[in-house]
């Protein structure tokens, strides 16, 4: 059985969970307190973070990288494009979204960067205007890569979540991100993934 250490109030820990739940299969999530990490947690990871999946002889840590062998491994319902062009311009965009906008994510989930004002707020700034910049294909999409449900959906679903809690507020221009993330939010597995400290994290 796979077995995934998570952090309750991780967002990169909610994608698995986001996944897991979405294959509807039998697996054992683990919660680890970010601030006091079991001796293992390094063992398993040598950068030290959450999530980590561990499947028999396998340990893989980075949140794409579980999901997408998840997804390889049980293929149904599938998450990443079966076309290999498509395929490729998914990790693309979630390359993408990792340098432009998770990087900030993780600045604003940095506690021992709570005091520096200065950063925070152009880590806010930068994810109001990348978010921004892709509420047009929002507009048009039901999903970011058309009508099916993706793993790019997964991977920036956290962060929508959380808008709230990092004091984000989008501009009007961006109406269609919030018409999207209530898409994902009634997904009964983004539902069944939230940790109660999730829950209480959108107002």
């Amino acid at each position: 059985m796979m077995v995934l250490y998570s952090g309750t109030t991780c967002p990169f820990s909610q994608r698995c969970r986001f996944v897991l739940y979405e294959k509807g299969m039998d697996f054992e999530i683990k919660d680890i307190d970010l601030f006091n990490k079991p001796e293992d947690i390094s063992l398993m990871n040598p950068y030290g973070t959450v999530p980590i999946l561990v499947e028999r002889d396998l340990i893989l840590y980075e949140s794409n990288i579980i999901n997408e062998y998840i997804d390889e491994r049980f293929p149904h319902p599938q998450l990443m494009p079966a076309d290999p062009i498509m395929r490729a311009r998914a990790r693309l965009f979630l390359h993408n979204f990792e340098k432009e906008i998770f990087v900030y994510v993780s600045i604003l989930e940095d506690r021992s960067k709570r005091g520096d004002d200065a950063l925070l707020n152009r880590a806010r700034t930068t994810i109001r205007d990348r978010l921004s910049q892709i509420a047009s294909l929002m507009a048009k999409n039901r999903f970011i890569m058309g009508d099916e449900f993706t793993m790019l959906d997964v991977a920036i679903a956290p962060l929508l979540w959380r808008l709230d809690h990092y004091d984000i507020e989008l501009p009007k221009s961006a109406a269609a991100i919030q018409k999207y993330a209530e898409r994902i939010f009634s997904r009964p597995a983004f539902i069944e993934a939230l940790t109660p400290s999730e829950k209480v994290m959108r107002r």
